[in-house]
């Protein structure tokens, strides 16, 4: 035992580099040798394809076994006894490398499109024999080992060989989908690490757990498609945001599984007129209060309402009821959590080394950067994974202003400028307009959204163009600005006119989104209808108005779950939403006008079929301050495909109010506020009003308080 070479010991101590190099079968002359590490075991031997046994002496009371064999058998399987038992498997050192030479090239270019079809945890049958590919990123890493149920997380029984640029890869024999795994890492300096899941896990533990599962992604069901065209410019574009924890929960206050959201929530976005179910990031997180918005496994499923193909389930019921999908998506940040990416293999792998760069000062998250191709790879990758195995309909960019500004909410002297001197994230630049061009490359009935605050020019305009190439904006500027007019008393609104104005001049600047989302209903915002001044009438009324001009005003439509029944409290991820007030009239209103704008929307070509193009809008009355009215024309693209939208946000009624029209003749009342149905006065205009006037025809209609009304010209 005491003259054992160096690498022996490496083996035996855990901490060898290269594994394949020691263990397993190596010829020597006209024979070979094998050697295997198996601590417990009592006696070894080596059985040979064609029956041969050769018994391998104990060289190291540790478990280290070795012995000569035949150089006729390459294939063999190891007999062992523990106490009592004795069990035959495959060693996983006589197997031959994972990653082929062209995948190495590509990994090591950062331009493998289906990183997720080489990397993570991959159930496989290799020579004959059943098991999972394990192959990670560590480039910096002295040694790598997967650990798990399947070597009861032992890291001296499965160091990994390295590949490449830092590709760590093993076939582990009867390992099977189902096993809980990590990765056990010696840092570069030599000290070990803090268990690390799989980055490119496909299925997690439920939280508080932390361990990766191994699951077959490549046998998941392929949801149905979408309906055709659901993304595009000239459609409707009605969006239901929801958290899946919170939309309702059963009678002990438990989450509702993907299989029962798959029946529920789907039909009741069908019901109420949505086209799209957005989710809040579904991606594993570990804690519940960041909803989803600190992830830790990109690219598994939460594991808190079920497995990965009741998510795929959830995503076939959605299209199966004509629903696309939108997931959110984070690649602006990520948290430190010990078993994540941070310091992933003892250095700064994923995000920056330097603070001023790699943490985010508000989120106390790091940055993943952008400049590094595995980073790129990574992350593209996983963005493209979501939509080529689960078969979403697009991803909606949470926080991209924070990942476009080196300065983004640092103060003076606490950022780096770019090479150029200047305040722009170069990379981050770059990585964005690569993820927009392989998403639409690949799959060009996707989309992609950017949640983007700030004046960031072209970010829904083509990349060739000089665009970041998203297919639409967050039009945050019109949600501040409306919120900020329809929170004030009537009586003062006449001095914020210009709020509800100013969004018209740049609406056709990107393809806008107008977004009434989950981050205005929390943190003391109130909810929507929180915001509203006067009597529990005028609230109401406001509410419905607000909505009119939402559904009236260019752009495709967000609404967060809760806003289509006017929830009086903020939202709370911890409860379901209070489905008990739709037992009063007034919520019961609102939910019914939601339904019934989202349906006329979707039925009139004028109201979205040139939603993000000028053509498509004409202002009728804009400087009516005193009286709080807007008038405007929307249109589509045949020439009496027009809706005239009228909007009123004072108390008072208005009788004989002058709006003129192009065409004359009737025009019909299609949608009214105001309708008692939805907990209104009923004031209007008896469902028609015909035009005055020859040479430039109008209507004389009556305008209802606190109301939006919707007319058409008579076909």
């Amino acid at each position: 035992m005491n003259n054992l070479p160096t690498e022996a010991y490496a083996i035996i101590e855990g901490r060898h580099s290269d594994p394949f190099h020691y263990l397993g079968r190596h010829p020597e002359g006209d024979k070979a040798v094998i050697r295997a590490f198996l601590p417990e075991a009592v006696d070894v031997e080596a059985v040979g394809e064609h029956g041969e046994v050769a018994k391998l002496e104990r060289i190291h009371e540790a478990g280290l076994f070795a012995g000569t064999f035949p150089n006729g058998s390459k294939r063999y399987q190891l007999r062992a006894r523990f106490g009592d038992n004795v069990v035959e498997f495959d060693d996983p050192y006589r197997f031959p490398p994972i990653l082929g030479e062209f995948d190495l090239y590509l990994l090591g270019e950062g331009t493998h499109q289906r990183l997720y079809e080489m990397l993570g945890a991959h159930p496989m049958t290799l020579e004959g024999v059943d098991g999972v590919a394990f192959v990670v990123l560590a480039p910096n890493a002295r040694r790598v080992s997967v650990v798990g149920d399947f070597n009861c997380w032992d890291a001296r029984r499965h160091p990994m060989r390295v590949r490449g640029v830092g590709y760590w890869e093993l076939f582990v024999p009867h390992a099977k989908p189902g096993d809980r795994y990590k990765f056990d890492i010696i840092g570069p300096h030599g000290g070990n690490l803090p268990l690390k899941s799989d980055p490119l896990a496909f299925a997690s533990e439920l939280r508080p757990n932390t361990a990766s599962i191994v699951f077959d992604e490549a046998r998941l069901p392929r949801p149905r498609p979408a309906p055709e065209r659901i993304n595009a410019l000239a459609s409707a574009i009605s969006i239901y945001e929801v958290h899946l924890g919170s939309w309702r929960r059963n009678g002990q206050n438990e989450w509702l599984s993907y299989r029962d959201l798959a029946e529920q929530l789907t039909a009741y976005a069908r019901d109420m007129g949505f086209t799209h179910l957005e989710f809040l990031p579904v991606s594993e997180h570990p804690f519940d209060g960041s909803w989803g918005y600190q992830p830790t496994g990109l690219y598994a499923p939460t594991s808190r309402f079920g497995a990965p193909e009741d998510f795929a389930a959830l995503v076939d019921a959605c299209h199966r009821e004509g629903l696309g999908v939108l997931l959110d998506w984070v690649p602006a940040h990520f948290p430190d959590d010990p078993h994540g990416l941070a310091h992933f293999d003892g250095t700064a792998l994923y995000e920056h080394a330097n603070p001023l760069q790699g943490r985010h000062q508000d989120w106390g998250t790091l940055i993943y950067n952008y400049g590094r191709t595995e980073v790129v790879n990574f992350l593209v990758s996983n963005a493209l994974f979501w939509l080529d195995r689960y078969g979403v309909d697009g991803l909606r960019v949470d926080a991209v202003a924070s990942m476009l500004y080196l300065d983004y909410s640092r103060p003076y002297g606490s950022w780096i400028p770019n090479r150029e001197g200047g305040r722009e994230n170069l990379e981050a630049i770059s990585f964005l307009r690569r993820f927009n061009t392989e998403v639409f490359g690949r799959f060009p009935q996707a989309t992609t959204a950017a949640e983007e605050s700030t004046a960031w020019p072209q970010v829904s305009r083509p990349v060739e163009h000089g665009g970041l190439g998203f297919g639409y904006k967050w039009n945050m500027g019109w949600m501040h600005d409306t919120l900020n007019y329809i929170s004030k008393d009537p009586i003062h609104r006449r001095y914020h006119h210009g709020d509800m104005l100013f969004g018209l001049h740049y609406a056709f600047s990107e393809n806008f989104i107008l977004p009434l989302s989950h981050d205005e209903v929390v943190h003391g915002k109130r909810s929507v209808l929180g915001r509203m001044p006067g009597d529990a009438w005028q609230r109401f009324a406001n509410l419905r108005a607000y909505y009119g001009f939402m559904f009236g005003h260019p752009g495709k439509k967000l609404l967060f779950m809760g806003n289509e029944f006017a929830q009086e409290r903020e939202w709370n991820h911890d409860s379901s939403l209070d489905w008990h007030l739709l037992e009063q009239e007034r919520h019961a209103g609102i939910k019914a006008l939601v339904r019934d704008l989202n349906r006329l929307y979707r039925a009139l070509p004028a109201l979205h079929e040139l939603d993000c193009d000028s053509a498509g809008f004409e202002w009728i009355i804009s400087d009516d301050a005193d009286r709080n009215v807007f008038a405007w024309m929307r249109k589509g693209n045949e020439a009496r495909s027009r809706c005239l939208v009228v909007v009123n946000f004072s108390p008072n009624v208005y009788h004989d109010y002058r709006v003129r029209v192009p065409f004359p003749g009737k025009w019909h009342e299609v949608l009214n506020s105001d309708s008692a149905h939805y907990g209104g006065s009923n004031v209007g205009n008896v469902g028609e009003v015909t035009t005055q006037g020859r040479l430039v025809p109008e209507l004389s209609l009556t305008i209802p308080p606190l109301a939006a009304i919707f007319l058409v010209p008579e076909s």
